[in-house]
């Protein structure tokens, strides 16, 4: 198998971009983007500690919980997880950063690239305040690039429609999966009520 190891390469085997896929790409924030980002539940974050290591995490919360500060920043609160802090660490390394947002139901989707800082302001903590609840930090994002993606993928998967969803039954749990994969004692019967423990008092 030979690989591709060049851009001349890559674009050999590529059309051109279109000047409208170019073009569409802009420096800020504008009122599409902004709705978008205010309608969102979800958001992929995508981030590298500089030394080539890669990472995607994904964060969801109630529709907007994403800020919208200004047309050039956005502030993602960090809620409980578990502690692996893969994404925070990797920023205080690279402060590049990655994020696609998602609205349940719409097959194009958001992309933000920029630098992100993180911040434990008690301020802006409290902007996010849920139930009573603080985040532990908050991200701050500084936009550099943001478009609309196209439907392509979703269209292809087939992502929102519920009759291409596999049957739930037919997979394994998480409690499952973690018994088997870190060869636990525990069931996974066990597994599973102690994550739904878990769930219901970490949520935020």
């Amino acid at each position: 198998m030979q690989f591709i190891t060049s851009r001349e390469e890559l674009r050999s085997v590529y059309k051109p971009a279109s000047e409208g896929s170019l073009r569409k790409e802009l420096k800020a924030l504008d009122s599409h983007a902004a709705s978008f980002i205010g309608r969102s539940p979800f958001v992929l974050i995508g981030t590298t500690d500089g030394k080539g290591h890669a990472d995607v995490t994904p964060k969801g919360d109630r529709p907007g919980f994403v800020a919208v500060l200004d047309n050039r920043t956005i502030a993602i609160p960090d809620r409980p997880g578990n502690n692996r802090l893969d994404t925070l660490e990797n920023l205080l390394e690279e402060p590049a950063i990655g994020l696609l947002f998602l609205i349940p139901g719409m097959d194009e989707t958001l992309r933000i690239n920029g630098k992100a800082k993180i911040t434990a302001d008690d301020a802006l903590r409290a902007r996010f305040e849920v139930d009573g609840k603080l985040p532990q930090a908050v991200i701050v994002v500084t936009v550099e690039a943001t478009y609309m993606h196209c439907a392509k993928a979703f269209m292809r998967s087939q992502l929102w429609h519920p009759e291409s969803w596999p049957d739930r039954k037919s997979l394994p749990t998480l409690g499952q999966i973690l018994k088997d994969q870190l060869a636990l004692d525990q069931s996974a019967e066990a597994m599973d009520l102690w994550l739904d423990d878990a769930y219901a008092k970490s949520m935020w």
